[in-house]
């Protein structure tokens, strides 16, 4: 999504004999899709064919599939040199875990990343799936092909990407690691629930406003805005507990846009926990644009990041599976009796 929001013609390749689509969540906007059996010599010898002028191959199988389908790395780089393959998956190619199944809480689990989320008192709470799906796979995968598309720029070549979730998850862990979790433990961390100023409060109507007043001029706000005089006290550990105990008490005074209002004046670093209905409609994010009506009239996500020149949009809606199968086929010179041959074989599947 993140490449095709940018202009990248994006074709996912579906699975003509009834595998998994993914649809409804906005990921496959801007896409077209073709529908093609890789069992088949048909959908095989399609797929090579498309790879031979495509600029990337992205693939999310466990390690070893695509060799057996025909579109391994080497397959396809013999026919496009200046390919840039990418295999997504959670463990990475190598590694005693390479085959195993897993999903986002998984992979996280296993970097060191679980461990930090939660309030230290219950079992870790799975933050959805953002950390190695999104922001460790699909985010770092975008990255990483990106980085490769610009280095073929000078050396002519494509070249292969092991991106795996479970690293990229590591990665953005880099800080904590580094403070063996000074900062992220649960319920003790300076950003892990510990401080009384970066946490979230619940407020008189049992709505929440999030805090993260962490320089002493946003702290000196916060004590200003709440009636809480302990300004001096702020970096004194000891203290933390009835910080937040004095916090907890004030914000129970008043309703979370109450408090809206009040730190609407104060700059201390204090912003109202919106969910998902009501994020569209704040006036901010109104006034960005951050939430706009793609072409299936559905509530999108803008493209990011905002390129001056060149931005992101939203051309094309969610297509169904094989929607674009024949117009595909026509691009690669197939006449009407070669595509109803390899419909006819169950090579290929058009919606």
């Amino acid at each position: 999504m993140l490449l095709a929001d940018m202009g990248a013609d994006v074709l996912r390749v579906d699975n003509a004999v009834g595998g998994p689509v993914r649809s409804g969540d906005m990921l496959s906007r801007n896409k077209r899709s073709i529908a093609l059996n890789l069992k088949t010599p048909g959908g095989q010898r399609i797929l090579q064919q498309l790879a031979t002028d495509a600029d990337v191959f992205l693939e999310g199988n466990r390690p070893g599939v695509c060799a057996r389908l025909g579109c391994d790395y080497a397959a396809l780089a013999a026919l496009n040199e200046r390919l840039v393959y990418c295999s997504l998956t959670g463990y990475g190619q190598t590694g005693p875990m390479a085959q195993a199944a897993g999903h986002d809480v998984n992979y996280i689990a296993l970097a060191g990343v679980l461990s930090q989320i939660g309030n230290g008192r219950e079992p870790p709470l799975p933050p959805l799936n953002l950390v190695a799906d999104f922001g460790g796979g699909g985010l770092m995968a975008a990255f990483g092909i990106l980085c490769a598309l610009f280095e073929r720029e000078r050396s002519g070549r494509g070249q292969y990407l092991d991106a795996a979730m479970i690293d990229g998850a590591a990665s953005l862990m880099a800080v904590h690691f580094a403070q063996r979790g000074a900062r992220s433990t649960p319920g003790i961390g300076l950003l892990g629930g510990g401080a009384a100023f970066y946490r979230c409060y619940e407020c008189k109507c049992g709505g929440y406003v999030s805090v993260g007043a962490i320089e002493p001029q946003f702290f000196a706000a916060l004590c200003e805005g709440t009636g809480v005089d302990v300004a001096h006290e702020q970096m004194d550990t000891e203290c933390w507990p009835a910080h937040i105990d004095a916090f907890r008490r004030a914000f129970l005074t008043r309703t979370r846009d109450e408090w809206t209002e009040v730190f609407s004046r104060l700059d201390a670093c204090v912003a109202p926990v919106l969910d998902l209905d009501e994020a569209p409609r704040h006036v901010h994010n109104v006034e960005r644009g951050t939430f706009p009506i793609g072409p299936d009239g559905e509530i999108h996500i803008a493209p990011a990041p905002r390129l001056e020149r060149t931005p992101g949009d939203l051309r094309r809606r969610e297509p169904r599976m094989g929607e674009h199968t024949g117009e595909v086929l026509r691009g690669l010179g197939y006449g009407p009796e070669e595509i109803e041959g390899l419909e006819q074989n169950g090579a290929i599947l058009r919606a």
